[in-house]
């Protein structure tokens, strides 16, 4: 294992996605760093910095399933990206995961197979629910 080929994953373990993505890097041999979303702070910067390396906006990473997104008025169209970015901070359960950064860019990992874009090494891999994953050929 490389250690130039750092990898990061914002995890939630109650989460089918995230645990099949955690397992997808683990099977292709990478050591990687858990973060485990609920139990971290995100901080504005560091929501920031992911983003910009994303290409994204805010909207596209809030989690709106089991979420209070709803109870706080953030689905309506009109609530600023301020209002949305504070709400995730204080509520770490809005940002959606499993959010993966590798050197080869950072994406929100759903479905669960997106993060083999991220990889160098493409496993094959059997997720929980029994489908099975064939990496895209090079």
């Amino acid at each position: 294992m490389s250690d130039n080929f750092r990898i990061t994953i914002y995890h939630n373990p109650a989460c089918g996605t995230s645990r099949n993505t955690l397992a997808m890097i683990e099977a292709a041999g990478y050591a990687l760093k858990v973060v485990e979303d609920l139990k971290s702070v995100w901080t504005r910067p560091q929501l920031g910095d992911l983003l910009t390396r994303m290409a994204a906006r805010l909207r596209d990473i809030l989690r709106e399933k089991g979420t209070p997104a709803d109870d706080l008025g953030l689905l309506d169209p009109d609530v600023s990206d301020e209002q949305i970015l504070a709400a995730m901070v204080e509520y770490p359960i809005l940002v959606n995961r499993p959010i993966v950064a590798t050197p080869k860019g950072v994406k929100l990992s759903r479905p669960s197979e997106v993060v083999l874009a991220l990889l160098d090494r493409k496993p094959g891999f059997t997720k929980e629910d029994g489908e099975v994953v064939i990496p895209p050929s090079r």
